[in-house]
């Protein structure tokens, strides 16, 4: 036995020690430089790319197999644009484990790896040449039944370690317009093998000019995979992103946890994940957190325990932070429930608060894609100093269905809401273009203490804009106005009631009103448009064309009170009495100030004893023997304690570009008589209008002509008098009547001179 061990262990030693020699001798002797030549021209050959190698190929034997290589690129198909290059890549191979068909790797190293993906207008990439398949050769003649080999085990495989850095790739897609780059590309793993768990340490930088992107990412985790069960796993994983997407700003997102996939079972499953993101939206700070403790998914079951959203907004509409809930998810794909759902939302803004606190129990299919919350609550808390009693609490009832696989969503819900009572009813039908039907009532609501409070700075802006619109020329430095757009209505599919009995609107008091309305095509229609305000009735119709950004308003106001409602609508203090107006106007304009001068149509005033506010037209001619032979042309400015009493004010006028016109001004009262003519000037916020004042008596006896001319912007309106002219028909007056009155007298003396002739 010794013996035999003894040739044994000799000829194990002569064969390895041939072996070494045979390597020796091949390290020595072999130069894979020189086949630089054949490589490439295969390449050219077989690819019709071409391939550099302007660095050196090395071979290493001991202790490991293993190569090397340096400054290697490959073209584009048919070019010499260079397509990728790497600056060195190594890798090594212990020799004895390939023996027993076990691949054990000391280290994968590559650096300097620069790519340029490109997918082309006709939907081509620069990969597929590389990645087609060959035509399928002729099938080969049967051959005879042999003996199935007995099985051999699988190929096993063990590195060490796997190490990229410096790493640029680029993707650009010429039909969409996109493009994206990943700069200083990194990815550093401990020994990777089945079964062992390996740490991954990966970082990026990923740009984008459309979309807008600039993120800088970073990952690190433990990875471990089983291939036989077909298991993969990560824990502690570490991801943390920051930098600018889309419209977000200063972004911050951080994921943990655990996670682990078997894809043969469809089982996956994650443990204390938590997901955050934070950052700026224009001038809105936001941060919002998922946490998903215990979460559990297999082909026939899942459940999910303590899942949790919280979410912070801090910007114009106030300071919002929101939470929703779902402590219990359980059931399969065809049918699942949560107990109870819970989203609760605080919102807090100057002068008032809001609390929301919406729960229902939700149940559905995932593989029907349905989901009804049967038993919606939502309870709603107001608290505020203009609010009724300071503070309004209400709550809603309903439920929703949401068929998603036929695109269907159907909801009602009646209650309080404020300091509302409501009902609603809501469809929506095919989510890509939406068609919309919904009814509401609502018994009353004030919008007002709700509507962000209007601030000084506001007001003066306002003010400026007004002035710098009412000069017509000279250089305005009020903002240029932002144009609206029209275009989601251009896809709009609605229709709808909505009915109020009482509502309050930036002070605009208005009861039973119902607005019904009609979308589709890009034309909104609105009719009726009715409603009792300011002691009188409206009645009309309204449309809006968005492919044309064309407004029309065709409106009825009968017996309205119009002081109030010029005081309510605009701040203005210019008339009081009660009667009709119609209004049949069109525009067309994407700013409010474009359609203000694209103004045409007609317009009817029809008013019953009020008054002129501002001036006092039969107190400017009283006592008007006291004028002096200079009085002229006064200019007066708007006196609000002064009125000129009517009982009939009746105008009518033609609008084009803006500008209204009116010559038939008809105003009657006891003692004078008013005609004018002029213009109104919408868009540009003045007027140039002259009016005639026919007083029937003055201190005198006589009747007098006072005209009267308004001119200037809304807001500082001047008046100014012609005294003179008046004058100057008071004594046309008086010369008329010492005419006649010589007339008379040469009459009265001819006719007693024919008497005396004839006696």
């Amino acid at each position: 036995m010794n013996k035999y061990l003894k040739y044994g262990l000799w000829s194990v030693l002569a064969v390895t020690a041939l072996v070494a020699a045979v390597v020796a001798y091949i390290a020595l002797t072999f130069d894979p430089n020189a086949y630089k030549p054949r490589i490439i021209q295969a390449v050219k050959e077989s690819k019709q790319r071409t391939l550099k190698l302007d660095g050196d190929i090395k071979l290493h034997f001991f202790p490991s197999i293993g190569v090397s290589l340096s400054k290697v690129s490959l073209s584009e198909f048919q070019s010499e644009q260079e397509f990728v290059s790497v600056d060195n890549a190594s890798v090594s191979l212990k020799l004895l484990p390939l023996l027993v068909r076990q691949l054990v790797v000391d280290e994968v190293a590559v650096s300097g790896v620069k790519a340029q993906f490109v997918k082309y207008k006709n939907g081509k990439t620069n990969l597929d040449d590389l990645m087609g398949k060959e035509a399928a050769p002729a099938p080969a003649p049967i051959p005879a039944p042999v003996p199935a080999p007995e099985a051999s085990a699988p190929m096993m495989f063990d590195i060490a370690s796997v190490q990229l850095d410096k790493t640029e790739l680029s993707y650009r897609d010429e039909a969409a317009g996109t493009s994206y780059s990943v700069q200083d590309l990194s990815l550093k793993t401990g020994r990777v093998a089945n079964g062992v768990p390996s740490k991954v340490d990966f970082a990026a930088h990923i740009q984008s000019g459309k979309p807008k992107l600039d993120i800088a990412a970073q990952i690190k985790t433990t990875l471990t995979f089983d291939l036989e069960k077909n298991l993969f796993q990560v824990q502690g994983l570490d991801l943390q992103a920051n930098g600018n997407a889309l419209d977000f700003t200063d972004l911050v997102v951080k994921a943990s946890g655990d996670a682990s996939v078997q894809p043969t079972t469809q089982a996956f499953s994650m443990k204390q994940f938590a997901l955050s993101a934070s950052g700026m939206k224009e001038k809105n700070k936001f941060e919002a957190r998922l946490d998903a403790p215990d979460l559990n998914l297999t082909r026939d079951k899942f459940t999910a325990d303590g899942i949790a959203l919280n979410a912070k907004l801090d910007g114009a509409l106030g300071n919002i932070i929101a939470t929703l809930a779902l402590p219990g998810i359980e059931g399969n794909a065809s049918s699942f429930k949560v107990s109870s759902m819970a989203l609760d939302v605080d919102v807090k803004q100057a002068e008032q608060a809001f609390k929301l606190k919406l729960t229902s129990p939700v149940a559905g299919s995932l593989d029907g894609q349905q989901f009804n919350l049967s038993d919606l609550r939502l309870a709603l808390n107001a608290t505020g100093d203009k609010l009724p009693g300071k503070s309004i609490s209400s709550e809603l009832k309903g439920s929703i269905q949401a068929d998603l696989g036929r695109q269907s969503i159907q909801g009602k819900l009646a209650g309080g809401l404020l300091q509302s009572q409501i009902k609603a009813k809501l469809a929506v039908n095919n989510f890509s273009v939406p068609m919309i039907r919904y009814d509401l009532e609502v018994d009353q609501f004030d919008a007002d203490p709700y509507m962000p409070k209007k601030t000084a700075a506001n007001a003066e802006q306002s003010k400026a804009q007004g002035s710098a619109a009412g000069q017509g020329t000279g250089i305005s430095t009020a903002a240029p106005e932002q144009p609206f757009d029209l275009s989601a209505l251009k896809t709009l599919n609605l229709e709808g009631s909505l009915r109020i009995g009482s509502l309050k609107v930036a002070n605009i008091k208005v009861a039973q009103l119902r607005v019904d309305v009609k979308a589709k095509n890009g034309m909104v229609n609105i009719a009726p448009l009715s409603a009792r305000l300011y002691q009188g009735n409206i009645d009309g119709r309204a449309s809006v064309n968005a492919e044309t950004n064309s407004f029309a308003l065709n409106e009825k106001f009968t017996g309205i009170d119009i002081a109030p409602l010029l005081k309510d609508t605009a701040n203005l203090d210019l008339a009081e009495g009660r009667g009709n107006i119609v209004l049949d106007l069109t525009a067309q304009g994407n700013t409010i100030g474009g359609l203000k001068k694209a103004l045409n149509g007609k317009a009817s005033v029809d008013l019953a004893n009020g008054t002129i506010k501002g001036v006092n037209l039969e107190k400017l001619v009283q006592g008007v023997q006291n004028l002096g032979k200079e009085s002229n042309i006064q200019t007066l400015g708007v006196d609000k304690s002064e009125k000129t009493p009517f009982s009939e004010f009746k105008a009518s006028f033609k609008v084009h570009n803006g500008v209204a016109h009116n010559d038939d001004l008809a105003v009657k009262s006891t003692v004078l008589r008013v005609t004018g003519k002029g213009d109104i000037d919408i868009g540009h916020g003045n007027m140039d209008y002259n009016a005639k004042a026919i007083f029937a008596k003055t201190e005198q006896g006589k009747t007098a002509t006072l005209p009267v001319n308004i001119s200037g912007t809304f807001d500082d309106l001047k008046y100014k008098v012609d005294y003179s002219a008046l004058l100057a028909d008071v004594a046309k007056q008086k010369l008329d009547e010492k005419k006649e009155e010589l007339k008379a007298r040469a009459r009265e003396e001819l006719k007693n001179s024919l008497k005396d002739l004839f006696k």
